[in-house]
Parts: structure tokens; C-alpha cells; sequence
């Protein structure tokens, strides 16, 4: 939490956890409405500065649990969530599950001092879009915010080496494997989509590499997890992982 010097001053005395009064940004488009969970209100109140900065990010709300941040999340609807793991009542990863049901659209993203592989394969199960560690620099905070809302997955540097040689563990185990259901067929178009989640393209970045619009691409994401039975985006990179659509050294 040192990451964020400019927060001990003003945060002497925390804001109290709950919703935050809209505040416009006075911008036209409507800003990126971020919910923090964390059970320490000093950090809580440091990420607020930090987010408060930018015109196109509008801090709605504070939780300090994870049974608390369900609630909020059903109320609120944040566009993105940036939710730590250890917390009292009710941990982020429980938290996440229940809340991609209380809020399916919103973006959940880990920010937490957890480096355990175990914390991180259980909130991309659970459906989160981004893991990242605490010691992040301030900087990355909003670019985070934006990149998630934006429809791309995030993980720290250090936990992303973690998750490539447990993708590379699942491609040799699934090798071993001599009798197989077949895989669901996709076109051609929904397999050169898929090729480029697996390289952690955005939908705007894939729509400018295929020259198809970013609702299209959308379109294509939602019917290639609906065919493959998946659920997010990262099971569709272990996938392409598995059947060799991605190579991994």
C-alpha cells in the first residue's frame, strides 16, 4: 500500500465504507463507475484520490467486505469492481461468484498482496477479468480501470508466468488424453477471434486486426464461450491452449 504516497495526508481520518454521492465529471460521455472493496479504509480512501484524478473514471461506492461488496455491486452496478481477496465475512473470490450473479455486466478486478497460484486459478474461476498485485504504481490504477472496462484481461507480470506454465501443464496433460469428446465446431471467423483473445487482444483490438466492428466482435466472443460451454474469457485461453491453438514455450 505504499504505492500510493499521495493518500496519507488527506486519509488521516478514512471515509467511512458505503455509496459515494455522484459527483459529475462534466464530460459527455458517461464515466467508467468504479466500486472499491477493501477491509482497510485507508487504502480504500487512497485508490479514491487516485481515481478521482481522472475525468473519465467516477468512484460510486466503498465496501469493506466481501458480503458487503455483494450487496453494493447488486445496488450500484459498477461498470468495474476492484475488490481485494482477504476480507472478514465473506472473501473476494466468494464475493466474485456471487456477484457475477448480482451484477453480471461488471468487470471484477483482484487487486491484492496475494502471489499464491491458488488465490489466482480460484478468481479467474470465479470469474474475475484482472488479478493484479498491490505494487502496482499509481499510474496503473486507472490504465487498469480503463483496460478491464474495455474488455481486455489484466494479471500482474509475476502471476502471469504462473498461469502460462499452468496453461502449458493443461495443453501436455490434455495430450496424454487418448479419448476425447469431440470440441464443438467454431467457423473460421469465431477461431481467428479466439486466436486473438489467446494473445490477450482487446474487442477494439481485435476489430482494427480483423477490420470488423467491435460489436461484431462481441458477438463472436458471447457465441465462442456459449458453443465451448465456457464462462470468461481466460477459460477460453486455457482452451485455445489445449488444443493447440496457442503455442506456449
Amino acid at each position: 500500500m505504499s504505492e500510493i504516497p499521495e493518500a496519507r495526508g488527506a486519509a488521516a481520518v478514512p471515509r467511512q465504507a458505503g455509496a459515494i454521492p455522484r459527483g459529475g465529471s462534466g464530460g459527455s460521455a458517461d464515466p467508467i463507475r468504479v466500486l472499491i472493496v477493501d477491509d482497510h479504509a485507508l487504502f480504500r480512501r487512497g485508490l479514491e484520490m487516485v481515481l478521482q484524478g481522472e475525468e473519465d473514471i467516477e468512484v460510486i461506492g466503498e465496501g469493506g467486505d466481501g458480503h458487503e461488496a455483494v450487496q453494493m455491486a447488486g445496488d450500484l452496478l459498477p461498470d468495474v469492481v476492484l475488490m481485494d481477496i482477504r476480507m472478514p465475512r465473506r472473501s473476494g473470490i466468494e464475493a466474485c461468484t456471487a456477484m457475477k450473479e448480482a451484477a453480471p455486466s461488471s468487470k471484477i478486478v483482484m487487486l491484492t498482496i496475494s502471489d499464491e497460484e491458488e488465490d489466482l486459478f480460484e478468481a479467474l474461476k470465479a470469474g474475475a477479468s484482472g488479478y493484479l498485485l498491490k505494487e502496482i504504481s499509481i499510474d496503473e490504477v486507472p490504465q487498469a480501470v480503463r483496460a478491464v472496462h474495455g474488455g481486455q484481461s489484466l494479471i500482474s507480470p509475476s502471476m502471469a508466468s504462473k498461469l502460462i506454465t499452468e496453461f502449458a501443464s493443461l495443453a501436455k496433460r490434455s495430450e496424454e488424453r487418448t479419448q476425447q469428446v469431440p470440441a464443438p465446431r467454431l467457423t473460421e471467423r469465431e477461431m481467428e477471434v479466439l486466436r486473438l483473445v489467446a494473445r490477450g487482444l482487446g474487442n477494439r483490438e481485435i476489430a482494427k486486426e480483423l477490420f470488423i466492428s467491435e460489436n461484431t466482435v462481441k458477438n463472436h466472443v458471447r457465441n465462442i464461450l456459449e458453443k465451448l460451454q465456457l464462462h470468461s474469457r481466460m477459460e477460453a485461453v486455457v482452451y485455445a491452449v489445449r488444443e493447440k491453438l496457442l503455442e506456449i514455450t
